[in-house]
């Protein structure tokens, strides 16, 4: 391998050989995937473009655009609704920037009255700036803004009755926009274009509430006599005709085709050892995916190899960022303020700064959640570690795609966390590098979303029959129960909106579970971050540690109500973890399958969880310092869930006695909430487990594993349908893992309630045995 990282770095080949002959670092390489370099393949302006705009463009170093750049801006000029689901870095900005900068440069009146308008849509407000940077930057004359939560008032006004080109996000169009329709008439009226960028990252119960927004999006315009040309974008979407559709309501034409340069990518899978330390029930641990994504990234910075590290917590990313500044620290003094960290719940003053320092080529390694995984043009990156697979091969190489823009050669590493998914994925290396990336679940006809979406539209303009059809073949049943319910009032003219509420409060589109919780300083009453809702009970109750831009700080107090935590700074040497209880019921089985005398079953449940105490653990070292009580309320969630019984006598035939039972099935349930996420676009953390000896509403052994959104977000079903596969993968994982008695590889859980006891791993084999002996071929 002679290519090289750029022109400052030495030869990835070089790189990789010397990560990997670190002394200590023996077997910890797993496997090395080379892709290929690609040419380029140019194709001619189109002769509709603007000219101004095409001479801005070529004086970027845009001589001529890429061929799929120019099939899919034809497509859009032309009115046919579009998604480019090319590679990352492919140039997608431009494909749908020059039909809609040239359609308002065309349509503008001869004293600059807009006659054309364009709504970009993001996932991520740095997203939308990144967005505007670009277009500011081509110095033409179209007026564009962004309107998010980060606009003043007077920015917004000028949006609305000013701005041609607007760049926002599905929140602000759900919460402002759309409500505001009348005050946006202008605009809304002229709409001649809708982008959507990064359209995989509309998945689960976000993506269902998308779609109804973009739905309502389409019937407000149609109000006032437009019908704009959708232009969808993403760079990892499997079946993108279909996920594109089935956000937009409309017929989407999929142009997959990536004529853009790409330099070769070395993608690296790396297993941290097991270490000599043991953790719960004496179970080995392997080292942490983060630690050994520290050193990593503090060795790639020593060499001047511009890296970002995705990790997947913000308390990690901080942790990440500290312990690489600490050990370049050691290596040379001016090294560690090459290193910072980035994450949500940074104010956005300090997101911009971030970037900005990166972009400029003052930070050579920076530690980020995923808020940086989306396309924010952040140029001449030449490696990308990953602290733990995240969660879908589509993220991933959104992920690595990050590195090597342009035709530069790039360095993508996947450290594999000590996890059933991570340890299967680097051991199984075909399954991760040899298949397409994840179809998008989710689903439109969830009642919890649909409701919610049918009542602001009614606030937004009466609902009529004809309306209908536009939400789907469940919005009549939908209307009809919400109208019992006095939330809709049928009239002559369509159902009206009659509550004094504002309809759109009604949908939390990000699923968060309520108002983000702000973190507030004792004594200043400063704003320090925020945490999410759903998550507040679990990090942010009394007596937390919790960490930001690497100061620690401990809560002293949570307020529900108010929706604010109050914290201190303080340097404890422990950290914490809640412990939670968690019941489940099932309210309706929608489907089964017998396996065998074993049955399988996808339906409805309630789900009961309440945080009861907190465990403090010493840090370094993990050990249990003690366990602290917390008074916080339960909380109730109705969702979909897929679960599995097997009889007493097929049990006792399998030779799974009953003291083994309880240990066997949790086991069971872990391992396969683990291993779920290769079979559908879901995260651990988006899927829950209960799995009980004797479940009173089966009167047997049962497992279930539940989706962690209200009605259901599409996992559970794929789950459902796949079960042989997920099945028997969970059972191989467990078998296959290198530890006696069971660890976090294998059948521990990051997130159990009940401190992962009891567990059996062979136990584990042995009831999977049993379910999958009379599993049909799939």
């Amino acid at each position: 391998m002679t290519s090289t990282l750029g022109s400052r770095v030495p030869g990835v080949r070089g790189v990789v050989d010397r990560l990997a002959a670190v002394p200590g670092r023996e077997d910890r390489l797993r496997h090395l995937e080379v892709l290929p370099a690609r040419a380029a393949t140019h194709a001619d302006w189109p002769v509709w473009a603007d000219a101004d705009l095409v001479a801005a463009l070529r004086a970027r170093g845009i001589e001529r655009p890429w061929r799929h750049q120019v099939i899919a801006a034809e497509a859009a000029q032309e009115g046919q609704h579009v998604v480019l689901a090319t590679g990352t870095a492919s140039g997608k900005s431009l494909a749908y920037q020059l039909p809609a900068l040239s359609a308002v440069r065309a349509a503008r009146g001869s004293r600059g009255q807009r006659g054309a308008t364009v709504l970009y849509l993001a996932p991520t407000k740095a997203l939308a700036q990144d967005q505007l940077a670009g277009i500011s930057a081509l110095g033409t004359d179209v007026r564009v803004t962004t309107h998010d939560g980060d606009s003043p008032r007077e920015q917004r006004d000028w949006a609305r009755d000013h701005a041609e080109y607007v760049l926002t996000n599905p929140d602000m169009l759900h919460r402002s926009l759309l409500p505001g329709h009348a005050r946006w008439a202008s605009f809304l009226g002229s709409l001649q274009y809708v982008v959507v960028d990064e359209c995989h990252h509309y998945r689960g119960v976000f993506g269902a509430h998308v779609s109804h927004v973009l739905r309502r999006l389409r019937r407000v315009c149609a109000s006032y006599g437009a019908s704009p040309t959708f232009v969808l974008a993403s760079a990892t979407v499997a079946e993108p005709e279909v996920a594109a559709g089935r956000l937009t309501g409309l017929d989407v034409m999929a142009i997959t085709g990536d004529d853009s340069p790409r330099g070769e990518v070395s993608l690296l899978l790396w297993e941290p050892p097991l270490t000599s330390f043991t953790g719960e029930n004496g179970a080995p641990v392997r080292r942490a995916a983060s630690s050994e994504a520290a050193d990593l990234l503090a060795d790639l910075v020593t060499e001047d190899v511009r890296t970002l590290a995705f990790i997947r917590s913000r308390r990690g990313a901080e942790q990440v960022a500290m312990t690489a500044a600490e050990l370049l620290a050691e290596v040379d003094p001016s090294l560690p303020g090459r290193v910072a960290s980035y994450r949500g719940g940074y104010l956005p003053e300090e997101r911009r700064a971030i970037e900005e320092a990166l972009r400029r080529g003052e930070l050579t390694g920076l530690a980020a959640t995923n808020a940086l995984e989306l396309g924010i043009d952040i140029s001449g990156l030449d490696a990308v570690l990953i602290a733990g697979f995240p969660g879908t091969r589509a993220a991933l190489w959104q992920q690595v795609g990050r590195a090597g823009r342009g035709a530069q050669d790039a360095l993508g590493i996947l450290v594999a966390r000590d996890d059933p998914l991570d340890t299967y994925l680097v051991s199984h290396p075909e399954t991760l590098l040899g298949r397409p990336v994840e179809a998008t679940v989710f689903d439109p006809s969830n009642p919890y979303v649909l409701g919610p979406h049918l009542c602001a539209a009614a606030h937004e303009a009466p609902l009529t029959e004809a309306d209908l059809p536009l939400f789907g073949p469940t919005a009549r049943e939908v209307v009809d129960a919400l109208t019992d319910g006095g939330l809709l009032r049928k009239r002559p003219r369509g159902w009206f909106w009659t509550d004094r509420r504002r309809a759109s409060d009604l949908a939390d589109i990000r699923s968060t579970g309520g108002s983000p919780v702000q973190l507030v300083e004792a004594g200043t009453g400063r704003m320090i971050g925020t945490v999410d809702a759903s998550s507040a009970h679990g990090t942010a109750h009394p007596g937390a540690v919790y960490v930001h831009r690497g100061e620690t700080w401990l809560v002293r107090s949570l307020d529900l109500d108010d929706h604010a935590a109050v914290i201190e700074r303080a340097d404890p040497d422990y950290s914490t973890s809640a412990r939670e209880i968690t019941d489940i019921s099932i309210v309706q089985e929608r489907e089964h399958r017998a396996w065998g005398d074993c049955r399988l079953s996808f339906g409805e449940v309630d789900v009961t969880h309440q945080v009861v105490s907190f465990l403090k653990r010493r840090q370094p070292g993990g050990e249990v310092l003690g366990e602290e009580p917390l008074d916080l309320p339960e909380r109730s969630l109705r969702t979909a869930a897929v679960w599995w019984t097997v009889p007493e006598h097929a049990l006792t035939e399998g030779g799974l006695t009953g003291r083994d039972l309880p240990g066997a099935a949790h086991a069971a349930e872990h391992c396969s909430i683990g291993l779920l996420p290769l079979f559908a676009t879901c995260d651990r953390w988006d899927i829950g487990g209960v799995s009980t000896a004797v479940h009173p509403d089966t009167g047997q052994l049962t497992v279930f594993v539940y989706d962690g959104h209200p009605g259901g977000a599409g996992f559970a079903e794929r789950g459902f349908h796949a079960a042989r596969s997920w099945l028997r993968a969970t059972r191989d994982t467990i078998e296959a893992c290198e530890c006696d008695e069971g660890c976090p590889s294998c059948i521990q859980s990051p997130k159990c309630g009940n401190q992962n006891n009891p567990l059996d791993k062979l136990g584990a084999c042995a009831l999977l045995d049993v379910l999958l002996t009379g599993a049909p071929a799939e």
